[in-house]
């Protein structure tokens, strides 16, 4: 479908992972800094200036700057995840399950930054098995199976009148 060819993110696709995948050695601030010195050349004064409004976007204030990952729950590592992946000013997000590594009550914090970010207009790209989240977040649905397409289209339509039958299977286990 053209309409949703992502082939012109490739320069601009930033990611957050279910790992985190933050440098242990390196301070919260740093983590969110060292990618847009390294990668975008931005000066350190610019570089910190975007890490630290994101991290303050994401709930990690300047009381978490000089933390270390270790000293962090997953939903905060989480969220330096996301805010080191806005620091790279993408134009989409591609999350990969980012609530599976964590604690089921830090699933719906991280959760409404995602939810905030849709609103603010970000496009986002997620894995996820969050089907609340999905059905109430998404723009366009796609249901995979066996690493194939089995159903896609507009959310409300999956999710109250999926036509394929592993569709429905799928989602009456996750939704009733």
């Amino acid at each position: 479908d053209p309409e949703y060819d992502l082939t012109h993110y490739r320069e601009k696709l930033g990611m957050v992972f279910q790992s985190f995948n933050l440098f242990e050695n390196l301070n919260v601030l740093e983590n969110t800094i060292v990618a847009q010195t390294t990668v975008l050349k931005r000066d350190r004064k610019t570089a910190e200036k975007v890490a630290k409004e994101n991290l303050e976007k994401v709930g990690m204030g300047s009381q978490y700057w000089a933390a270390r990952p270790k000293q962090l729950s997953g939903g905060q590592k989480q969220r330096v995840a996301i805010a080191r992946a806005l620091s790279m000013d993408p134009d989409a997000i591609l999350f990969d399950e980012p609530t599976s590594a964590l604690d089921p009550e830090m699933v719906g914090e991280v959760l409404k930054i995602m939810q905030d970010l849709a609103k603010e207009g970000l496009t986002m790209i997620v894995v996820t098995h969050e089907m609340e989240f999905a059905r109430d977040v998404s723009s366009r649905v796609i249901f995979m199976d066996k690493g194939v397409i089995a159903e896609q289209g507009d959310p409300k339509e999956i999710f109250s009148n999926p036509k394929e039958e592993r569709t429905k299977e799928f989602l009456q286990r996750f939704l009733h």
